[in-house]
């Protein structure tokens, strides 16, 4: 849906470019916000270390738009990918990698007109990321918490947003375009065709947030703020989930540490030891416990050993404690570093536009098919870089059309992915050294030591010069 010079006259092009970079310069402030609260310092550059992360996400949705698939009629699509951005980095950090591929691709790649880039980051990079994120968190708003329903509200949201900018596309063409064709054709047309692409679209969004939250859920931005049953994992690999219920019977099972007597009441497991105990409790919550116990301390994610409880309660309040929420988008401990999910989204991303580009479909996408079909390209100009080494995504000194094109993807998978971190880089950079609220400092032992050493320092010296002053005071006196 790469709007080409032409189509759009030049006032509305150039309000279209004011609202583009007014919603850019917004989200720079939200950006900052969302990638230091993905996730806390933790050593030198800790919150710098997510500007490569959006940097990719940028150079895949490059990628993955050099791949169009065909749909019916002989129309193509690709994808637009404000969607997928949106739940993978966050809607303001989204519309910035969305406008730093269309920019990479007007000025090296020949493709969305330049005078047109602000109708194109306006279509494709706020108006589809306005509306999918926005129905992706209405759904995940009503259904049920869980992965599922994250899978859910992608698809859904992903399968909206298209159709949504090209309803965009055809407001912008009704108030300044540049032929004479009926609205409602336009409207009945891009619509009808940017569903079915929006399907395609939707199946690539849900599979790769899908292959994302399998791996490190707690990279999904969408998928943050998810609570479910707190999870215990032994040292043997086997897991229970602790519950807790609010009536008086119950049996659970435990896992924890080494000993006997272990388990906590109404079916709650997860106490140190194995071991077997009965209680009966009545009235006001006196009672009578019996059973053999073992010291040992309650650990929360780790431990050995299985223990079986039962209980009765009579009148008396419930003994069980309350659940622990536990986010369901933490990291496990056999989950891979960011840095390996960096070099092997890269690795896709370089896969996908250096050899499977290839194979992509020639039909022409929805935009062009429409405008050919109705007359609307009658006044389209043609690009100010046609004449570029990569234009039309083809290197032209190389006459081996595989060759060329997947160097030319390549290139612009490393170009986006260094344009998008050298942009995000500093936006999280100046969050990090934004002035915050007073902190105590905590000095290493080594530096308290050297406090130490030279008030002690200090101090020795000035009681010598304390003994010299008292000195030269008793001299004149004794002489008198």
């Amino acid at each position: 849906m790469h709007v080409p010079d032409g189509f759009i006259n030049a006032p509305v092009s150039l309000a279209a470019g004011v609202v583009a970079a007014a919603a850019v310069g917004v989200c720079l402030r939200g950006a900052r916000q969302e990638l230091s609260a993905a996730s806390p310092p933790t050593g030198p550059g800790g919150n710098e270390r997510l500007a490569p992360l959006a940097g990719l996400v940028a150079a895949f949705v490059f990628a993955a738009q050099m791949l169009n698939f065909p749909v019916a009629g002989g129309t193509s699509g690709h994808l637009l990918g404000g969607t997928l951005a949106a739940i993978l980095v966050g809607p303001c950090t989204a519309v910035l990698c969305l406008a730093v591929v269309l920019l990479v691709q007007s000025l090296l790649f020949a493709d969305g007109g330049l005078t047109a880039l602000g109708v194109n980051v306006l279509i494709m990079g706020v108006i589809t990321v306005l509306v999918g994120y926005g129905v992706f968190r209405a759904l995940l708003a009503v259904l049920p918490r869980g992965r599922r329903a994250v899978s859910v509200a992608t698809f859904v949201a992903a399968l909206v947003s298209v159709p949504a900018a090209a309803a965009a596309f055809t407001l912008l063409y009704a108030v300044g375009g540049t032929t004479d064709i009926p609205v409602g054709t336009v409207l009945g047309a891009m619509v009808g065709v940017h569903v079915l692409i929006g399907t395609g679209e939707a199946l690539i969004t849900m599979l790769t947030v899908g292959a994302v939250l399998a791996v490190r859920p707690d990279l999904v931005h969408g998928a943050r703020g998810l609570r479910g049953p707190l999870t215990l994992r032994g040292d043997s690999g086997d897991e229970t989930r602790a519950e807790t219920e609010d009536g008086g019977n119950g049996n659970g099972n435990g896992h924890g540490g080494h000993g006997n007597g272990g388990g906590h009441g109404n079916g709650h497991g997860g106490a140190d030891g194995a071991g077997d105990e009965t209680g009966h409790s009545t009235g006001d919550g006196g009672g009578h416990r019996a059973g053999d116990r073992a010291r040992g301390k309650t650990r929360g994610e780790t431990g050995d050993g299985t223990g079986d409880e039962t209980g009765h309660g009579g009148g008396g309040p419930a003994s069980a404690p309350a659940p622990v929420p536990v986010p369901v988008t933490g990291r496990s401990r056999t989950a891979p570093s960011s840095r390996r999910v960096l070099l092997g989204g890269l690795a896709v991303a370089l896969v996908l536009a250096g050899g499977v580009s290839y194979y992509a479909s020639a039909s022409p996408d929805g935009l062009e098919k429409v405008a050919a079909d109705h007359g609307m390209d009658t006044r389209a100009k043609e690009h100010a870089a046609d004449g570029s080494p990569l234009a039309d995504y083809g290197i032209g000194a190389i006459a081996n059309a595989r060759l060329s094109g997947g160097l030319a993807g390549v290139i612009g998978v490393g170009a986006t992915a260094a344009v998008g971190a050298a942009v995000l880089y500093p936006v999280v950079r100046r969050r990090r050294h934004r002035p915050g609220p007073v902190r105590t400092r905590v000095r290493s032992r080594e530096r308290v030591r050297s406090d130490r050493d030279r008030g002690n320092n200090r101090g020795s010296g000035s009681r010598v010069r304390s003994r010299r002053a008292a000195r030269r005071t008793r001299l004149p006196e004794q002489g008198a």
